[in-house]
């Protein structure tokens, strides 16, 4: 028997991962997916490995990957993450920088683990989006691109971007977008397989922070939060919370009014309205900028939900 329905969608991942690269990162951003095909018992995801050239790829250990395909001959890709490490302030691969500008333009999602969000910025592709970095090349990202909005987090999901810190981090962000896609409890069998049990947020390091944070230990809800932290930008809708947190949304909303006392979208749009009341007090955004990075469709839309909920208008928090 199945473990997931028959009507899934394949989803096509370009990992392009460049000379130098930490193994440890690559194999926890690419492990995840080769276990939701075994356990899924179908192709869920299918991995495309490229290079900038058909040249042999070497990590910083003994390994090295052989690209599948080049910049030159990639397939259309749902997402694309890229996997750098070394020193990715300095590479100077012209042809690829180009060449992401096109993969964005086409529609893929981009993302970035460990040095590959620094690729990105320099690609001018981070822009007006949140990010995070492995703290290796924080100090690198911040002298080239001041004005980009660096959060010290395990990862990060602002709309098309997607950007980890690396390490073991991508296990975390590869649960995330698993449960996303298939939900939160065919997810925790792909953790289970590799001994995740302890599944980190995307804004902290521990389950038990997000505990604390939301104020209840009921499953259903934590897995629809950690949802929304990883979603601010590009929000989700009742029934894809409810498919991550496997129950009907019906029930999800009877837990959140029970549990926290207002309904799981009013508690999504207070946690984007925080998330903004921070980016009002701690970058030089615009408004508009700020309106579009936590869910808003423009900048007056903002003020009016900001306005509501804490009562004065968003430049008081400047």
């Amino acid at each position: 028997m199945d473990v997931i329905g028959s009507q899934i969608e394949k989803r096509r991942i370009g990992i392009l991962t460049l000379n130098g690269f930490a193994l440890m990162s690559y194999s926890s951003t690419v492990e995840p997916l080769r276990a939701a095909n075994l356990l899924g018992r179908r192709t869920l995801y299918e991995v495309v490995n490229i290079g900038v050239t058909a040249d042999p790829i070497q990590s910083s250990g003994a390994a090295v990957v052989i690209p599948q395909a080049t910049i030159a001959e990639t397939p259309k890709l749902d997402y694309l993450f890229v996997v750098a490490g070394g020193d990715p302030a300095h590479y100077n691969e012209r042809p690829l920088f180009p060449w992401l500008v096109r993969q964005a333009r086409a529609g893929t999602r981009l993302g970035g683990v460990s040095g590959g969000p620094l690729i990105l910025a320099r690609a001018g592709l981070m822009e007006g989006r949140r990010m995070t970095i492995h703290w290796e090349h924080a100090q690198a990202l911040a002298e080239i691109s001041p004005h980009l909005m660096i959060d010290r987090t395990l990862y990060v999901i602002d709309r098309d971007r997607v950007t980890c810190a690396g390490g073991t981090a991508p296990l975390d962000l590869m649960h995330a977008l698993i449960a996303r896609h298939h939900g939160a409890p065919f997810a925790r069998l792909v953790s289970d397989w590799f001994m995740h049990t302890e599944i980190r947020p995307s804004i902290g390091p521990q389950r038990g922070g997000l505990v604390d944070r939301v104020g209840s230990t009921n499953a259903a809800i934590l897995d629809a939060v950690d949802v929304m932290e990883s979603n601010v930008a590009e929000t989700v809708d009742l029934d894809e919370l409810a498919r991550a947190a496997g129950v009907s949304p019906r029930q999800l909303n009877r837990l959140f009014r029970e549990k926290l006392g207002r309904s799981t979208m009013g508690y999504y749009r207070e946690l984007r309205l925080d998330k903004a009341q921070s980016l009002l007090r701690n970058s030089p955004l615009s408004l508009t900028e700020i309106a579009l990075a936590t869910g808003f469709a423009n900048s007056s839309h903002f003020s009016r939900a900001f306005t509501q909920h804490f009562g004065q208008p968003p430049s008081a928090s400047r």
